[in-house]
């Protein structure tokens, strides 16, 4: 470890002494800290956090950059009683208000294309990985990183479930999958095996460099699939891979309400299921459809009748 790494777990350690949630500071400063390793910084510096905070991975439509530039300047505060030569971001330099982003609803027809062109990419191993990634995303909801961070032994094959090991807010939960989702990941083990025969990795997805799999290479990929099929040209935001989860939420629930479930009662379970810390972030995909609000409105007007009877 560098001297960096021993500050930032001596820093993190105080922190969690005091009562702090750091969840994101565990993941997050690690990464800040090999920023600086990589470009051979022996502290903090301004321009290193805004360079970290700006990098081209964080999607500038979120308040990651924000975040991470308050990750960055709370480590330097703490450094800066270390070392001298350290420099704390000031406020302001990364802008802190949300953006806010218009979800994009994938259509049944619009996620056949997307899996469809992914079965065309320019290896059949980078193909079946995307394909499979795709895929279990739009049928769990998964988060990306949820999906990336995942190891073969998180797939249970005997009980259907895979192991979600501290995901965001440092929550670990058990996500059970249909039998053709399992088929599905079983096929990808069985020719990620054949294809590296000796693992360098036990990501469960692995890159055709036999690492794990990277965001910005997910992103990308993605990004092509959607431009080159025309999804959501004439969308209001561009489609994320993101949305792919707001697109599972939005038709469970239009199911559960099709059908007459009663949603209230069974939202904590959506709620769960997607790792929310509460139900109430769960509710925020009724405004994501404007098919999905009308049928919770008039479900609230149906409920409020028979209370007048």
């Amino acid at each position: 470890m560098s001297a960096l790494a021993d500050a930032a777990a001596d820093y993190l350690r105080l922190r969690n002494r005091l009562g702090h949630d750091l969840a994101e500071y565990h993941r997050l400063l690690p990464r800040f800290i090999a920023f600086l390793d990589d470009s051979r910084l022996p502290t903090v510096t301004v321009s290193a956090a805004l360079g970290w905070a700006n990098a081209p991975e964080v999607d500038p439509l979120t308040t990651m950059a924000a975040r991470r530039m308050t990750i960055a300047r709370g480590f330097a505060r703490h450094m800066s009683g270390l070392d001298p030569r350290t420099e704390i971001p000031p406020f302001g330099l990364v802008a802190s208000r949300r953006r806010h982003h218009e979800p994009f609803i994938f259509s049944p027809a619009d996620i056949d294309t997307l899996l469809t062109g992914a079965r065309s990419l320019r290896t059949r191993f980078a193909s079946a990985t995307h394909h499979t990634l795709i895929g279990l995303l739009a049928t769990t909801g998964m988060r990306v990183g949820e999906a990336i961070r995942l190891d073969r032994g998180d797939v249970d094959e005997t009980d259907a479930v895979l192991t979600i090991r501290e995901s965001k807010f440092g929550k670990s939960r058990l996500v059970p999958v249909q039998p053709s989702v399992l088929a599905a990941l079983h096929r990808y083990a069985r020719l990620r095996d054949r294809v590296h025969r000796e693992p360098t990795t036990v990501s469960f997805f692995v890159s055709i460099r036999r690492n794990r799999m990277v965001y910005p290479t997910i992103h990308a990929v993605f990004r092509n699939l959607c431009d080159s099929a025309e999804i959501g040209t004439t969308a209001i935001c561009r489609p994320r891979i993101h949305d792919l989860r707001y697109t599972f939420a939005v038709r469970t629930l239009l199911g559960w309400y099709r059908v007459g479930e009663d949603v209230d009662a069974r939202l904590p379970v959506l709620s769960t299921y997607l790792g929310h810390r509460d139900p109430r972030w769960t509710y925020w995909y009724l405004s994501a459809a404007p098919e999905l609000l009308a049928l919770a409105a008039r479900r609230l007007e149906s409920g409020r009748e028979v209370g007048t009877r």
